[in-house]
């Protein structure tokens, strides 16, 4: 599974600081001296925990992916699990990355909608409702209803705005109109509209008959019919016969969800005292960065799958910790292809991870500072026998480049050794409390 080029590497060496004339003659310090102010680069690998897999011979695809970087991190520094999804919530990376950035989601959370209605920089009034958007592809199998594909193929951009635009040219009205995004992730704004809808995530519904599902948006007829008139667009639309020519999947329907009203969060750099910032490829991440009052950076070629600009992503994070304290590097990749079911794809999603994000980075921090610390960890895991997510707690491991200077233990950044370590957090703010060695501004959290 290893790509090519990818052999291990040696553990990057973080960089040795200029050394000063002593005034005086002085015991040499087991402490490095430190270089500027410390910085805080929370990894996150989407989806990619997993369950011990037969295929594996037992072992999940986190211990068998090539992981040095990640490795250097858990075997170095510290490794643990935490419970970034309350129990009574629905596992996704809404709820979990809401948490990992300090903000409780059974508190914080309205739906999934109206953060990645922020990313698109659409204003809701307090009477709107947001719902995600994406474009599927359904099939009849006699009398049920399938869903094929959450994703549509991984339509492009290109093409799936051309849908959106002929969805909002022929069917909006005054009140529904659906804003295009990337690929098959949309946002349709109900102005005046219901929250109170029981909608289905499509990525939970891959392979089920979804009549069900379908049916639940007849308790709102006014959404419904615009549904049911849009599906009738895409039919017949040629973007989608060209699809069915060259043996691709059709968008053949819209299929609304997560929705929720305009939620109230408190400034990141308020709470934490710390400048932070955002790298994504999905609108999801760039919302809550946005939400939080985070600068949101666009990185050239970030896709959300496995031809993302991993290099771009760690080269741009470079650039901005020059002036902010704290950034968020989010990977999508691994998620994607766990939900389609590809044991193969997520290994090798897991190594690119490492190689190119993890890897890279530990060599160029040191260009910037000696002082910083890393947490890599998935949202939540996303195993391949369920193609969904999970809410069980999920690996982390922290690296301090001051403290950090002995390695700990043997064995590699996976599941089964975070479970085995003491070290559990029962939420993402109390990870994300520990990681950034503060306390919130009380008077701040006191307003969530």
């Amino acid at each position: 599974m290893e790509k090519e080029g990818q052999e291990k590497k040696k553990t990057p060496s973080k960089g040795s600081p200029k050394k000063s004339a002593p005034k005086k003659k002085k015991e040499a310090s087991s402490e490095p001296e430190v270089l500027g102010p410390r910085k805080y680069i929370l990894l996150i690998g989407d989806g990619m925990g997993d369950f011990p897999l037969k295929e594996l011979n037992g072992k999940t695809p986190l211990e068998v992916a090539i992981t040095p970087g990640m490795d250097f991190i858990a075997s170095y520094g510290e490794i643990g699990s935490c419970q970034t999804v309350p129990p009574f919530m629905q596992p996704g990376s809404d709820v979990a990355i809401m948490g990992l950035l300090g903000y409780p989601p059974e508190k914080k959370y309205t739906g999934r909608g109206p953060i990645e209605a922020s990313a698109r920089g659409i204003e809701l009034k307090p009477e709107d409702v947001a719902y995600r958007c994406n474009l599927v592809t359904l099939r009849f199998e006699g009398s049920e209803l399938i869903m094929e594909d959450y994703s549509a193929g991984h339509i492009s951009t290109e093409e799936a705005t051309e849908l959106i635009n002929s969805i909002n040219h022929k069917v909006s009205t005054d009140k529904i109109e659906i804003f295009p995004g990337v690929s098959y992730r949309h946002i349709l704004i109900w102005k005046g509209g219901s929250g109170g809808l029981h909608t289905y995530p499509p990525h939970d519904l891959i392979g089920k008959n979804v009549w069900f599902a379908f049916q639940s948006y007849d308790e709102e007829p006014y959404l419904k019919e615009f549904i049911l008139k849009s599906i009738e667009v895409l039919e017949k639309h040629p973007v989608n016969q060209r699809r069915k020519l060259e043996n691709k999947r059709p968008a053949n329907a819209i299929w609304p969800w997560g929705q929720g009203r305009a939620p109230d969060l408190e400034s990141f750099e308020q709470k934490w005292g710390l400048k932070g910032g955002v790298i994504s490829a999905v609108d999801l991440i760039k919302g809550l960065g946005f939400l939080a009052g985070m600068r949101v950076i666009e990185v050239p070629g970030a896709t959300g799958y496995l031809d993302t600009n991993y290099k771009g992503k760690v080269d741009y994070a470079i650039e901005a910790l020059r002036e902010l304290d704290f950034i968020v590097l989010h990977v999508e990749a691994p998620d994607e292809v766990s939900h389609q079911g590809s044991l193969e794809l997520k290994i090798k999603a897991i190594n690119e991870f490492d190689y190119r994000v993890v890897r890279y980075l530990l060599e160029r921090l040191p260009e910037l500072t000696n002082n910083f610390r890393i947490l890599v960890c998935c949202d939540h895991l996303t195993p391949i026998p369920i193609r969904t997510h999970s809410i069980k707690p999920v690996p982390w491991a922290i690296f301090d480049s001051v403290r950090d200077k002995e390695k700990k233990r043997e064995g590699n950044f996976c599941e089964r050794v975070a479970y085995e370590s003491p070290q559990f957090f029962r939420s993402g703010p109390d990870l994300l409390e520990y990681f950034l060695e503060r306390k919130p501004n009380l008077k701040e959290a006191e307003t969530s």
